[in-house]
């Protein structure tokens, strides 16, 4: 392909709500984008010297994208899809249809990443350290035996600590239980159980191809945490405490031993070489009290809330330690995509 980048597709999906613990429906979609993000996410892409299309993700997106498609260099895909389990891989499979360049991982990518208990599947299978986990379809199965208390009970396909709340860490049968029921019931999906960690909590933002680079990475900081919350990165805790605190939690690059940081590398190099990640992820990498990482998901695409909209998204904050503004972050981004297809930017 011989072309330079002048006209992008911006791919979004949007939430009406904030994310709120209290609320069940609205946890739906926490992983959407709200309206000040969408807007001022294309206006930095406007500010790159580029003519931007925004596009939602709904279920129009398909005939929109064609409609357009002579007329598009490159779409930066930050949908997240609206219905299944597969749902993220929406986008990129009507990108691969309409032969259009677009960011981020392929459907088969995308597909497994939204999907934790495969994604952990298909990495312990390459030697990736994850945690023993076991997928519930309803809330009466049977505990695997292999599985102690604490546990944490997750919905098996959500990004955004949708659906792990305070209440996501239980103790006993009756809490397990009642956790199973709430996610099985409210998401509509299946419930991920895996024990729960309760070492130190990283963020890995990775970013370009062949290698990625690896940004400077987060620690957060869970003996900051107000009274009464438990030390995970919950609902609460990302979408309230770190906001009230302006991310006062976080420590950035993280104060780790020169081994610990090589070991965490080593493994988030691995894990995007097997799921073949592409141009930028955050992976989530929590440790035992041994000190032992293990991958708890991969974010892909990672958030990238504009500093003027929140100064706490991870990757943006990342970046800026690495002295790196938002818009050479974007910059980046679209520029790792455009050497993958050829594309002159």
């Amino acid at each position: 392909m011989n072309m330079s980048l002048n006209r992008i597709a911006f791919l979004y999906n949007v939430r009406r709500n904030y994310p709120d613990p209290n609320e069940k429906q609205v946890q739906l979609d926490t992983d959407f984008d709200d309206p000040a993000t969408i807007d001022s996410f294309v206006k930095h892409l406007q500010n790159l010297n580029l003519t931007v299309l925004p596009i939602e993700a709904d279920e129009s997106a398909y005939l929109r994208l064609q409609e357009n498609k002579d007329k598009i260099d490159l779409v930066f895909n930050f949908a997240e899809g609206l219905h299944g389990r597969d749902r993220e891989c929406q986008i990129p499979a009507m990108l691969e249809m309409l032969k259009i360049p677009y960011t981020g991982g392929s459907p088969l990518t995308e597909a497994l990443v939204l999907d934790k208990a495969i994604a952990k599947d298909v990495l312990r299978s390459h030697g990736v350290p994850v945690l023993p986990h076991q997928v519930f379809s309803t809330e009466t199965e049977e505990l695997d035996l292999e599985l102690k208390f604490p546990l944490i009970v997750k919905p098996n396909s959500q990004g955004s600590s949708a659906g792990i709340t305070n209440d996501s860490v239980v103790e006993n049968e009756n809490e397990l239980r009642r956790q199973l029921k709430f996610v099985i019931s409210n998401f509509k999906q299946k419930a991920l159980v895996e024990p729960f960690l309760d070492g130190r909590e990283f963020s890995v933002p990775m970013l370009g191809n062949n290698p990625p680079e690896i940004l400077p990475i987060i620690e957060s900081d869970h003996s900051t945490l107000p009274a009464g919350l438990k030390p995970l990165d919950s609902l609460e805790v990302k979408w309230i405490v770190e906001e009230e605190s302006g991310g006062a939690n976080f420590i950035c690059p993280a104060k780790i031993s020169p081994d610990l940081e090589e070991k965490i590398k080593q493994i988030c190099l691995q894990t995007w070489e097997v799921l073949r990640l592409c141009d930028f992820c955050r992976i989530d990498i929590r440790c035992d009290r041994a000190g032992n990482p293990y991958v708890l998901e991969v974010n892909s695409p990672a958030g990238l809330i504009p500093p003027e909209v929140s100064m706490t998204s991870y990757f943006p904050l990342s970046a800026r330690v690495a002295g790196m503004d938002y818009e050479t972050l974007l910059k980046k981004i679209l520029s790792a995509a455009c050497h993958r297809y050829g594309i002159t930017y």
